[in-house]
């Protein structure tokens, strides 16, 4: 079981930007998720996945938004999310938050093991470390 904890008010406001981010680009079969990443320093970073016909070569929009933070000179992160945009041919109306996948878990945990993630859990948005949703993590580090 995971350790969560409630969303404060700049979680919400991260959330919106994910969303806005998506909103303005979203494009059936090219762009359906936005994520923002809000930097140790405060600033938001947003930005959108990026699909391609092989999937093995799509872009998370987790990874998108650590990428636009790092070259903007920000290195250390304090939250992530990101959201669904709902598709033409779906019955839903507005965007929702996903957990990120396996491997946006290992690279925001490589980023930053201290990370928070806003996640829905058990029906509400929580948010909690991503060492939480990633148990025995991946090292090269050599065991003797």
């Amino acid at each position: 079981m995971i350790e969560v904890r409630p969303l404060e008010e700049k979680d919400y406001e991260l959330i919106k930007e994910a969303e806005r981010v998506i909103e303005k680009n979203y494009r059936y079969g090219r762009h359906h998720i936005g994520s923002a990443v809000r930097a140790t320093s405060g600033e938001v970073y947003a930005a959108v996945h990026v699909e391609a016909n092989v999937g093995r070569i799509t872009v998370c929009g987790e990874a998108m938004a650590i990428g636009k933070s790092i070259s903007e000179g920000d290195h250390e992160f304090e939250t992530i999310v990101a959201v669904a945009h709902p598709h033409p041919h779906e019955d839903i109306k507005q965007c929702w938050v996903v957990a990120p996948c396996g491997m946006c878990r290992e690279l925001i945990s490589d980023y930053g093991k201290n990370t928070d993630v806003i996640l829905s859990y058990k029906g509400e948005l929580v948010k909690c470390k991503v060492m939480e949703l990633l148990p025995e993590k991946y090292n090269s580090d050599v065991v003797d």
